[in-house]
């Protein structure tokens, strides 16, 4: 065992793609307070940390409400040979930031990443500044703090500014205040929800027969049998434009009756199928649900 998976084994580790202060740093510090937070340069890098027994478990961003699916993670969780054992819900809070004694008439330059910078497309107009596009919203962080100029700001978590030592200009700059990112917590070891959970979540990989009226067959067995789906999302396989594999996540646990038979429906009219995770539904869902009630 290399030294890095010994000091793992003695604490919990938890890693994500992304600098210290990213989103996934700081979605990990809330998920598993008082775990250790590992930053991997890409998602398979925090999946093979897993693997290696640097970490315990992983932390991966899926979807975002914005920005919709994260492609990378859709291809590397099929053969990731990791389980999901949670979800996690991360609001995205974006800050904007400079050194110590900057102030926002000084800023000329925004650097942030791509899918951030297209969030705050109000506030580069506002203060007609050049956005420049970064690998990372904690790494434009600390490049901004390396280069000490007052004319630069970063977009990031408040956590990125406090870890880089830069001041806060102005807080939840971002276009949309529904700003989500969601995340599947995986591990090596399937973990069963306890039976007093009374909110959980299952998600399955499945492929469907290349014949008319497939896909209809698989999730109208959902339909028939009360369960609700959240999510259904599709990609090609291995470059085929004739062999698609389907992502979905639904509610319950695959024993319950109702989801037992539309499983059983699926693996029928399925090409293969499998389960990726049966975990504790995210409070966030009872929350939003809650809202759109009250609406």
């Amino acid at each position: 065992m290399s030294m890095d998976a010994k000091m793992a084994a003695e604490e919990k580790i938890i890693a994500f793609q992304g600098r210290p202060g990213a989103y996934s740093d700081l979605a990990c510090r809330q998920a598993r307070p008082g775990w250790t937070t590992l930053p991997c340069e890409t998602f398979a890098d925090a999946i093979q940390a897993v693997h290696d027994g640097r970490a315990q478990q992983a932390m991966l961003a899926c979807e975002n409400s914005l920005a919709g699916r994260v492609p990378d993670i859709h291809a590397l969780l099929p053969d990731a040979a990791l389980h999901i054992v949670g979800e996690h819900f991360q609001r995205v809070e974006h800050c904007l930031m400079g050194v110590p004694g900057a102030r926002i008439e000084d800023i000329r330059s925004i650097h942030t990443h791509p899918v951030a910078m297209g969030q705050v497309r109000k506030l580069i107009a506002e203060l007609a500044a050049r956005p420049v596009i970064e690998f990372d919203t904690a790494g434009a962080a600390e490049l901004v703090a390396s280069w000490g100029r007052k004319e630069d700001a970063a977009i990031a978590s408040e956590l990125a500014a406090e870890l880089n030592g830069l001041t806060i200009l102005r807080r939840n700059v971002e276009d949309e205040a529904h700003n989500t990112t969601r995340f599947y917590i995986t591990s090596r070891e399937a973990l069963q929800p306890a039976d007093s959970e009374a909110d959980v979540m299952t998600t399955v990989l499945f492929r469907v027969r290349n014949v008319p009226g497939a896909l209809y067959k698989v999730l109208g067995g959902f339909a028939t049998n009360g369960i609700n789906m959240t999510r259904l999302e599709s990609y090609m396989l291995e470059g085929s434009f004739a062999a698609t594999r389907f992502l979905l996540d639904v509610e319950g646990r695959p024993e319950d009756p109702g989801l037992k038979r539309a499983l059983d429906e699926l693996r029928f009219f399925s090409g293969e199928s499998r389960i990726l995770g049966v975990y504790p539904a995210s409070p966030f869902r009872k929350r939003v649900l809650e809202n759109e009630l009250a609406a």
